[in-house]
């Protein structure tokens, strides 16, 4: 008789999770809303996961300040991610009226619980990018 370990009995339970997930998908008719692709479109881009991250680290930070920890973004598709996190609750602008105005973002609640599944998954990365690189190493052409 075998023993069941840790790893099977957490197959086991991604299996489950997986099949209440999708398990009732008609695949001929799809749905036109679809959670998953939706929210990972919109939070889970390059730009928009390091910006919550910075935020997450950061408990407020400007515009100018953002721009400069996720280097490589423009000023469009910054302003642009930051409209689109905010109106879907990732994030709180706030607007003094001072000359120059004065805008900062900080995370809401539930941005802040957005960084801690954020977190597991690159913790996860992190520890695997040994194999990640060594996998793609394997296919690179010499």
């Amino acid at each position: 008789m075998e023993k069941e370990t840790i790893i099977d009995n957490q197959r086991v339970k991604t299996e489950k999770k997986l099949k209440k997930m999708f398990g009732h998908i008609d695949y001929r008719n799809p749905p036109e809303l679809c959670t998953i692709r939706d929210v990972l479109s919109l939070s889970s881009d390059k730009w928009s996961t390091l910006i919550i991250l910075y935020l997450g680290y950061f408990p407020v930070l400007r515009f100018n300040k953002l721009k400069k920890y996720v280097y490589g973004i423009s000023n469009k598709v910054l302003s642009e991610r930051l409209k689109a996190l905010e109106t879907y609750g990732y994030l709180h602008r706030r607007v003094y009226a001072e000359v120059p105005i004065r805008v900062e973002y900080s995370l809401t609640e539930f941005g802040q619980n957005y960084v801690e599944k954020l977190l597991e998954l690159t913790e996860w990365m992190q520890k695997n990018n040994p194999m990640i690189i060594a996998n793609k190493d394997k296919f690179q052409i010499k």
